[in-house]
């Protein structure tokens, strides 16, 4: 009778096992998912990626050296208006000789929470990239994530 009894204590001792397993590596999974992929930056994706990171960061005169001249003389009579997304999500991009787009995903979210949590709200929006000198520069930003030299975008 004591084998009997000796046999469940095992099966649970196994299915104890697995579970703990099984909980490992989701833990694993959640830690290791981090950062985002570093785009390569001599791509329209990688220029985008380094610029709208740039902006969020509040790093106005990196973001200013991913910008064209025309880009950086749209930036007289800008104000800022609205919180600073809180992911950009590429999309696609399209890529000529000279010029490109990049369709991306701009997800904000308000600090303030309502009886279901914090507001967010997503829109598809384009970057437009032109090449000069070889080197792929911003032309076009979408509102949300435009940067001027000098003046903090970040509060």
């Amino acid at each position: 009778m004591n084998a009997a009894a000796r046999k469940p204590d095992r099966i649970l001792l196994v299915i104890v096992a697995a579970i703990a397993a099984l909980v490992v590596v989701a833990l694993a999974v959640v830690f290791t998912r981090g950062e985002p992929q570093v785009l390569d930056e001599s791509t329209p994706a990688g220029v985008v990626q380094r610029y709208s990171t740039a902006v969020i960061d509040g790093d106005t005169s990196t973001a200013d050296s991913y910008l064209t001249e025309s880009a950086r003389s749209s930036c007289r009579g800008y104000y800022e208006s609205g919180p600073l997304p809180a992911r950009i999500v590429l999309i696609s991009t399209t890529e000529r000789d000279n010029s490109a787009l990049v369709r991306v995903s701009v997800v904000v979210s308000s600090g303030s929470g309502g009886p279901f949590g914090p507001s967010e709200y997503e829109m598809e929006d384009r970057f437009s990239l032109v090449k000069d000198n070889g080197k792929w520069l911003v032309d076009q930003a979408p509102y949300q994530l435009l940067s001027c030299k000098g003046q903090a975008v970040k509060p």
